[in-house]
């Protein structure tokens, strides 16, 4: 997989604008880069977390309500810090600030409860093609995906559901690289569109159905092609 950034983002979809502000900006003390507009009531709120977007997707209208995603928490490396601090933003999702290098988190970390390891070994390292460098860890550019725990996870029907919810890889070839994914066994969970001239993107599910963003965005790459 050719990346257009080694780094995943990660978002979440939220009721609570002001309140979530607060606690990213503040608690958190990411710093604020843009809105982006998604159409239907929903603005994304884009914040920096060490080379990483954390997307705070602020619904106008009432969220569908779903099972929770196998995204369990996300950790982010925060300079300063001697010792891990837990944090819940205002929708009660998990957030850990931790030293850089904690448990080699240099960027941010997802945790990720899965449903069958096996399952997730082969999609993460075969279908995605990422590198492992420990068991259950998985690694995007500087991002870890970490399993912390196996239990059954419910499918939702839609990424748009209060909570965390998917995992964007930024790509140079949108279009490719979704082909890619469903030759090498992984599911669609929506065709390539096109967002005005900013993204390209599509999604992929992952053994539990959680759904992964295919992004290639013209800041990144240059272009998004015709």
């Amino acid at each position: 997989m050719r990346l257009g950034k080694p780094h995943l983002d990660v978002g979440l979809f939220t009721r609570q604008r002001e309140p979530q502000l607060v606690f990213w900006q503040q608690t958190v003390g990411l710093a604020f880069d843009h809105i982006g507009k998604l159409g239907g009531g929903l603005q994304q709120l884009r914040h920096h977390a060490n080379g990483s977007i954390v997307k705070v997707n602020h619904a106008r209208d009432p969220l569908p309500a779903a099972p929770a995603s196998g995204i369990a928490g996300v950790r982010i490396a925060r300079p300063g810090l001697a010792h891990r601090r837990e944090l819940a933003d205002p929708d009660g999702n998990r957030t850990v600030l931790v030293p850089p290098g904690d448990e080699g988190v240099t960027g941010i970390a997802i945790e990720l409860a899965v449903s069958d390891r096996a399952a997730h070994r082969r999609f993460w390292c075969e279908v995605m093609q990422f590198e492992s460098p420990a068991p259950d860890v998985y690694l995007c550019g500087d991002t870890r995906i970490i399993v912390v725990d196996e239990r059954p996870v419910a499918r939702a029907s839609d990424w748009r559901a209060p909570g965390w919810r998917y995992l964007t890889v930024q790509v140079h070839d949108c279009v490719a690289e979704h082909a890619g994914i469903l030759a090498r066994g992984g599911e669609e969970g929506a065709p390539p569109r096109v967002l005005g001239d900013t993204v390209r993107y599509s999604f992929v599910r992952d053994p539990d159905g959680n759904f992964i963003e295919v992004s290639q965005r013209a800041s990144l790459v240059g272009s998004i092609g015709a």
